[in-house]
């Protein structure tokens, strides 16, 4: 099996992916934190990449679009654990505990590379994914709350993104799909976040941009490759999944059928 993952409650899970990539383009409904065991991880945001490998420790804020391209890497596979910070147990605990600091945006990925609270707090469940059990919900609500509240003593901003509930509300459709088209998400998932329903979304990005979504996009992911192959000289091997294409040869299709010649022909060049 190249992808497997065990839950030893809702929020808390061990992935393990032994195949050659495995990409997804996500949008978390909550916050997540992982702990990463083996292989390597690129994270695409709007705003940068990010690379992640054996034993560093980070949080994806929630809401936000990313590409995550995942790797086996010197022979081990890519494995991970994962705990989901959900807005009931985060409201939950900042009814309990004051929060500190300013609300912040939710856009970057907090690094808490190789931490030894964090490592010894995420390494105490693997014996339970070894046993195969589910962990008691008494132990899974301190183990969470243990999470939290580490990520606190190391990092004075961290109440800024995790005391933030905020919903995304309707923003300017222009500036987020500039800075978002190479995420190959549903158009439903576009409208709900720059705050408009689907058909709110389609009206508004005609009277924007005077074409269909699905035309944009296409255009701009091919024209992103163009300029990272002929400017960058990247492969198009290494570039087609960063630009917002599912497979190769549809990206190869659609690259020849726009510009009259193969990407391969801008390779060297």
């Amino acid at each position: 099996m190249e992808f497997e993952t065990k839950y030893i409650t809702p929020d808390i899970k061990l992935s393990e992916f032994t195949g050659n990539t495995f990409k997804t383009e996500v949008i978390f409904e909550h916050h997540i934190l992982v702990w990463f065991i083996s292989g390597e991880t690129k994270i695409i945001q709007a705003d940068g990449t990010y690379i992640f490998n054996a034993g560093d420790i980070f949080l994806i804020p929630r809401n936000q679009l990313a590409t995550v391209i995942n790797y086996p890497k010197d022979g081990l596979p890519h494995k991970a654990v994962a705990m989901h910070l959900t807005k009931q147990r985060l409201k939950d605990f900042y009814s309990r505990y004051k929060a500190k600091g300013r609300l912040q945006p939710l856009k970057k990925v907090y690094s808490f590379p190789k931490h030894p609270l964090l490592q010894s707090c995420l390494a105490s469940l693997i014996p339970y994914f070894d046993l195969g059990e589910d962990l008691p919900k008494d132990v899974a609500d301190i183990k969470i709350e243990e999470a939290i509240s580490i990520l606190r003593s190391i990092d004075k901003d961290i109440d800024g993104l995790l005391s933030n509930f905020d919903e995304p509300g309707k923003i300017n459709l222009t500036d987020f799909m500039e800075r978002h088209y190479m995420f190959n998400m549903a158009l439903d998932r576009f409208g709900y976040l720059t705050g408009r329903s689907l058909a709110t979304f389609r009206r508004d990005f005609k009277k924007a941009f005077n074409t269909t979504p699905q035309k944009w996009l296409t255009e701009k992911r091919l024209q992103l490759a163009h300029y990272q192959i002929s400017e960058k000289q990247q492969r198009p091997v290494d570039v087609y999944m960063e630009a917002g294409f599912e497979n190769l040869s549809h990206f190869s299709y659609a690259f020849k059928n726009y510009f009259g010649y193969p990407p391969n022909t801008l390779v060297g060049k």
